[in-house]
């Protein structure tokens, strides 16, 4: 897998994550499950969506 999420993505992914998860907690809802994704993609640095439409917000190295 190659790195297809840029530092900003990250910068926004992780704490929209851990949000969605807590307010999933705190309104007993299962959607707060869906907090899981972004999370997992600003943390690993890979987004399959991105990576079908050929995205990436990351720095040519």
């Amino acid at each position: 897998m190659k790195e297809n999420v840029g530092t900003l993505d990250k910068i926004i992914r992780i704490p929209l994550g851990i949000i969605m998860i807590v307010a999933g907690i705190y309104l007993s809802s299962f959607w707060g499950l869906l907090g899981i994704i972004p999370l997992i993609s600003g943390v690993s640095g890979f987004c399959p969506l991105y990576s079908v439409f050929d995205i990436s917000t990351a720095k040519v190295r």
